[in-house]
């Protein structure tokens, strides 16, 4: 499964880490941080006490390393907490980050004006991650399915000079990508969104052991109040950090300014909606993991408020 070869990758990555002294000292915390992306935006405009961050360059990598126990919190997406959790029934979502819709990016020069035009076009996009699942629901808009296209596999950073140099008709990425995209095509980008398509809640994720270590949970609480203040400050003033997140993530202030209303973020946990989300994306998850479709009930336990409350 997918699952068990990214565990198998990060284990044998595990014992480098361990050995050149990357993960968290005594009395800290490590987290996995992705950083490429603006949702894990809270954690580069400052450092968090007792906290310390491990950059890596996809939500996959970061929750690897979670279910693998090198760290003791990762930021993901919803699809990764489905993916890992058959692996690690353990993990546990605490708080949600970030909340941001997605974008596909395709070339009106391929003659694609709607989704329905997507039919036979080469289409970028990234298994086993939310820029599939994205593309999958947005394609059931048209009454299309994945066997309706010619699939091409890219990372994200890789898809915006692949559409530009015609090597693919159109892209399912997240930001700040498709806003890459946009800006190298000009005239020619064509933008495709849809209503009550996926709707990406990015989150902190722990286990339940993290949470039943008296000091560790200490740690989170205090991780989660700050998350919460920094939060507040990116909803008021967001421009002012904007220098900040742009040289995290590799892009410019112009780029971020610009997807900049695609984001939000609550720094809570909407458990209800969170659960809908997670039990309609099930059955794509188990598809992708050749495994039996779990019940709302037993999703349900992924999520812990607890800290919240």
């Amino acid at each position: 499964m997918l699952q068990r070869r990214q565990l198998l990758q990060f284990l044998a990555l595990g014992a480098a880490t361990k050995s050149c002294g990357i993960c968290a000292a005594d009395g800290e915390l490590a987290v996995a941080v992705n950083q490429t992306t603006l949702e894990s935006a809270p954690f580069f405009m400052q450092n968090m006490p007792g906290i310390r961050v491990v950059p890596v360059p996809n939500g996959r990598a970061a929750s690897a390393q979670l279910v693998s126990g090198m760290v003791d919190a990762a930021t993901g997406s919803e699809t990764q907490l489905l993916l890992n959790s058959t692996a690690q029934p353990d993990l546990r979502v605490i708080l949600t980050l970030c909340e941001c819709r997605y974008r596909m990016i395709a070339r009106s020069s391929a003659g694609i004006q709607s989704i329905a035009d997507l039919r036979g076009k080469r289409v970028a996009h990234t298994p086993g991650t939310s820029s599939q699942f994205f593309l999958v629901d947005m394609l059931r808009t048209a009454k299309l399915t994945v066997n309706d296209l010619a699939l091409v596999t890219l990372e994200g950073p890789d898809m915006p000079k692949a559409l530009a140099a015609k090597e693919i008709d159109a892209m399912a990425m997240w930001e700040p990508h498709s806003q890459m995209a946009v800006d190298l095509l000009g005239a020619d980008a064509v933008v495709l969104t849809a209503p009550d398509v996926y709707f990406e809640r990015f989150n902190l994720n722990t286990t339940a052991s993290v949470l039943a270590n008296p000091a560790k949970r200490q740690v989170l609480q205090n991780a989660v109040t700050t998350i919460a203040q920094l939060s507040r400050q990116l909803e008021q003033q967001p421009q002012q950090y904007w220098p900040t997140l742009a040289a995290a993530i590799n892009t410019s202030d112009a780029v971020i300014s610009k997807v900049w209303n695609q984001f939000s973020f609550p720094a809570a946990l909407k458990t209800d909606e969170l659960l809908a989300l997670m039990t309609r994306m099930e059955p794509w998850a188990a598809e992708v993991g050749k495994r039996p479709v779990r019940d709302a009930q037993t999703l349900a336990r992924l999520i812990d408020a607890s800290l919240l409350r």
